[in-house]
C-alpha cells in the first residue's frame, strides 16, 4: 500500500467513525464538539481544559455535559453534523459555506463563532517551487481536505487570481487530504511522495524548522488582503434554537477563553498541551500564541471574500451579501464581519 492510499483509508476510516456516534436527539444540556488538529482550536482547548462550559452552563441553571470528538478533514466534519452526530463542528470557512448553502431552507447550518485569524502558510520542500506558479505535476500538496477544506479554497482563490477565474481549480489534481500531524511528519522526514503542506500552527512552523528545505510558498492572509477568521464552529438551526441555555452556556465559555489567552498565554499553553497530551515544544507553542498575527477572537474577521469568491466561481450557489448570512446572530460576534 502507498502512502497516498495509506492517508486515503485514514480518512475513510475517519468518516465511518463519525458517522457511527449516536445520532439520537440531545436536550438541553448536552453538547458534542468535533474539532480537528492545530494551535487554531486553542479556544475549545482551553475551554475544555478548564472547563468553561460546564461554569457557564452552571450559571445558566444546566448541568452540562461536553463530548469532545476529534476528527479531520471539513468533508468529514460536515457528514458528521448533518447525521446529527456532533452538535458544534470546528472546521475552516470552506465548509462551512458548503454546508450553509447546501443546507439553506433545511437544517440551516450557520456559523457560532470564529477561532480567530491565523496566517495559514503553505510550505514546500521542492528548492524549484517559490510561488505557486511553479508546482509541476510531480508535485503533491497535503491539506486536510481536498476542494472543500479552508486551505483547499484559499489555493483555489489563489490560483484564480494567478491563472484568472477559469482556471481557479488548476492545482487541485496535485492536493490530497492528509490530517495535518501526518502532513508535518511527512514533510519533515522527506521521505513521501508530499512535498507541500498547506496547513497551520504549530504543523507550519514545525516544517519551517524540521527541513532545511522547507520555505513559506503562500501566505493566507496575502491571498485574503489580511487577517481573516480561516477556521470557525458552525451548527444547525435546530440545535441552536433548542438549546438555548447550553448555547449561551457555550459561546460564554469562548469568550472567557478568549480572555485568558490574551491575558495569560502561559496557562493558554499549558492547557493546550494538556489537552493534545502533545510534546510540541512549549516555547513554540507560546511563540505563536504571542504572534501579534494570530488573534484569537470569536467574532468572525473579514470572511466575506472568499465567501463571495465561491460564489463567483460556482463552488456555492448562494450568494451572501453579509457575513450575517451565514452567522448565528448573537451580542458576542457583533462586532464580526
Amino acid at each position: 500500500m502507498t502512502t497516498i492510499q495509506k492517508f486515503a483509508a485514514i480518512a475513510a476510516t475517519s468518516a465511518a467513525l463519525a458517522l457511527a456516534f449516536s445520532s439520537s436527539a440531545q436536550a438541553e444540556g448536552k453538547i458534542r464538539i468535533a474539532e480537528q488538529f492545530g494551535i487554531v482550536y486553542l479556544l475549545l482547548n482551553v475551554a475544555q481544559d478548564q472547563k468553561l462550559i460546564e461554569k457557564h452552563g452552571k450559571q445558566q441553571g444546566v448541568d452540562i455535559d461536553v463530548d469532545w470528538v476529534k476528527l479531520s478533514g471539513g468533508a468529514v466534519i460536515n457528514d458528521a453534523l448533518l447525521s446529527g452526530s456532533i452538535d458544534i463542528a470546528g472546521a475552516g470557512v470552506g465548509p462551512l459555506m458548503t454546508i450553509w448553502d447546501r443546507t439553506r431552507g433545511r437544517q440551516n447550518v450557520r456559523g457560532v463563532a470564529s477561532l480567530g485569524s491565523f496566517p495559514y502558510y503553505l510550505v514546500s520542500t521542492n528548492p524549484a517551487v517559490k510561488t505557486i506558479a511553479d508546482f509541476g505535476p510531480k508535485d503533491r500538496i497535503a491539506l486536510p481536505a481536498v476542494t472543500v477544506s479552508v486551505q483547499a479554497r484559499i489555493l483555489q482563490m489563489a490560483a484564480a487570481k494567478q491563472w484568472g477565474v477559469a482556471q481557479f481549480k488548476k492545482l487541485d489534481p496535485i492536493t490530497q487530504a492528509v490530517p495535518h500531524p501526518d502532513a508535518a511528519a511527512a514533510l519533515i522526514a522527506g521521505k513521501t511522495e508530499l512535498n507541500a503542506h498547506f496547513g497551520g500552527p504549530p504543523f507550519q512552523e514545525q516544517e519551517l524548522g524540521g527541513n532545511p528545505n522547507a520555505h513559506v510558498v503562500l501566505d493566507s492572509y496575502q491571498v485574503l488582503g489580511g487577517p481573516a477568521s480561516a477556521t470557525v464552529l458552525y451548527a444547525t438551526e435546530k440545535y441552536v434554537k433548542e438549546n438555548p441555555k447550553t448555547y449561551r452556556a457555550f459561546l460564554d465559555a469562548l469568550t472567557e477563553a478568549a480572555q485568558i489567552i490574551a491575558t495569560n498565554p502561559e496557562a493558554a499553553t499549558d492547557s493546550y498541551l494538556r489537552v493534545n497530551k502533545a510534546n510540541t515544544d512549549r516555547a513554540l507553542v507560546l511563540k505563536i500564541i504571542k504572534d501579534p498575527k494570530v488573534q484569537f477572537r470569536v467574532a468572525p474577521q473579514n470572511t466575506l471574500g472568499l465567501a463571495q469568491f465561491l460564489h463567483q466561481v460556482g463552488a456555492i450557489r448562494n450568494k451572501p451579501a453579509s457575513w450575517k448570512d451565514y452567522f448565528f446572530v448573537h451580542p458576542a460576534i457583533a462586532s464580526g464581519s
